[in-house]
């Protein structure tokens, strides 16, 4: 401190920032010549936690950090008031000079996607599926696919806003990273979503090498491909798995039926579909540290690779990856930039820019969307996905189940569990992606993330008074 004081080249130090009222006005009544406080700006985060990673937080200067502080900061953060004094090249005031006051321009405001009862719901809970599993993290995305505007993001565990860990480096990367867009993760079964409607558009384009809707698969459990072994999680006894058409295939989650698929419609064919869904590129969310995943190069896929990332493996994705073209492949084909700001806005309430849906590209045609969304209502009717079922709301979707991978190798007893699902089926408005990563005791994704799928819809009804189908509320 002595140093900063009797240092000539400085002509103004800061001691302090943040301190107390009582602690300037003591100062203040010093009349010590020189020294002065001013005042400053702090956020304050009425709902705490609440999608912390989304929102992110500003530097002491109130410069955005993270999240949407940073992103929007150009817009938020306004100018700073000045006033000028006329001096010399020492910083002494000149005789007789005037000071010009500059008055302060106030940033503008953003008005959020996010439904705040809906986040609000889905946070909580995400939070008692975080405890009842002893998982290591529970997350979960909501958006509507009709626009792909986001109205939840969760990632637990979280932090209060309002008490950033600034002093813990390694604590505050890791609670206010936003997972659902900066990490990826293999997604398993939840992908064969992106197989089978590529499947379906092929066989509507007349394409001989894609499996008709009625097309028996074989049995059996295992497709050596390469030289590798290639088996189903089920083990196929007893006529389990027999008799399976693409439908059937989706309710059952049976991975051989996939491998086929995608090595009938082979490397080039496939690719163009998972280019089309934008795997290895970012969605185009208004977002900073978007993944873009990782994609095998064509030119280096073998079949064996081919063969898995049909199921989900060998392919690694951010949720909101998944959850954009999933929402793509039953919403007619449309994939959006998924969007979290709607508006943004001045005190006086005049917009000054508005967020429109933005079509980037189409995947699949309305018809092999909506045969597909017909199927995926079934794996949640009769399938894997039962316990997402909800009464009269035409809940639809796909159960994932990966295991996890360290260091190059398989991580014994560490899953990731997932669900996709979205309703109704025939207009689909919600789409939730819900991910618990190394739950403890149960794994699958069908009786791990299903039910919080469910939870989630079933607050939806409420909040927003939905009536079944044929029915009032």
């Amino acid at each position: 401190m002595l140093a900063k004081l009797t240092d000539k080249k400085k002509s103004e130090i800061t001691l302090a920032k943040r301190t107390e009222k009582s602690v300037a006005e003591r100062i203040e009544g010093t009349g010590l010549t020189g020294v002065y406080y001013a005042r400053d700006n702090t956020r304050v985060y009425p709902y705490g936690d609440l999608a912390c990673q989304l929102l992110g937080f500003t530097s002491y200067d109130a410069s955005g950090s993270t999240g949407v502080e940073q992103y929007y900061n150009k817009y938020l953060a306004g100018k700073n008031g000045e006033i000028l004094f006329e001096t010399d090249l020492v910083g002494v005031d000149l005789e007789g000079a005037t000071a010009a006051y500059l008055p302060a321009t106030d940033g503008l405001n953003v008005r959020l996607t996010l439904d705040y009862r809906i986040q609000s719901l889905a946070e909580d809970v995400m939070r008692r599926a975080l405890t009842e599993h002893s998982a290591k993290a529970a997350r979960a995305v909501v958006l509507d696919p009709s626009d792909f505007s986001v109205l939840a993001m969760v990632n637990l565990p979280s932090y209060d806003l309002n008490e950033i860990p600034r002093n813990d480096l390694a604590a505050l990367n890791a609670l206010s990273r936003n997972s659902l867009v900066s990490d990826i993760y293999e997604p398993g079964s939840t992908f064969k979503i992106v197989t089978a409607a590529a499947n379906i558009e092929e066989r509507l384009r007349g394409n001989p090498a894609a499996f008709a809707e009625n097309y028996v698969f074989s049995s059996a459990r295992t497709r050596v491909v390469g030289g590798t072994t290639i088996r189903c999680w089920s083990d196929h006894k007893n006529g389990k798995h027999a008799g399976q058409t693409l439908a059937v295939a989706l309710n059952n989650s049976c991975n051989p039926c996939f491998v086929d698929i995608a090595l009938a419609l082979g490397k080039e064919k496939f690719y163009d579909y998972l280019a089309a869904f934008r795997f290895g590129q970012t969605t185009g969310l208004d977002f900073s540290g978007e993944s873009v995943g990782m994609l095998l190069p064509e030119g280096s896929v073998r079949d064996s690779d081919l063969a898995r990332i049909g199921f989900g493996q060998t392919i690694a994705v951010s949720p909101i990856q998944l959850a954009c073209a999933a929402a793509s492949a039953v919403n007619g084909g449309y994939y959006y930039a998924p969007r979290i700001v709607d508006e943004i806005f001045s005190d006086d309430g005049s917009v000054r820019e508005k967020t429109e849906r933005a079509l980037l590209g189409r995947t699949v045609s309305e018809e092999a969307s909506a045969i597909l969304s017909r199927m995926l209502e079934g794996v949640v009717r009769d399938g894997s996905g039962k316990k997402a079922y909800l009464e009269g709301y035409r809940v639809a979707g796909k159960t994932g189940t990966a295991q996890k991978y360290e260091n190059g190798q398989i991580a014994q007893g560490k899953y990731v569990s997932s669900f996709v699902g979205y309703f109704p089926a025939d207009r689909p408005k919600y789409l939730a992606l819900v991910i618990i990563d190394e739950p403890q005791g149960a794994y699958y994704g069908s009786t791990v993330a299903a039910p919080c799928a469910k939870e989630i819809f079933e607050g939806i009804v409420k909040i927003k008074r939905l009536a079944p189908v044929g029915g009032v509320v």
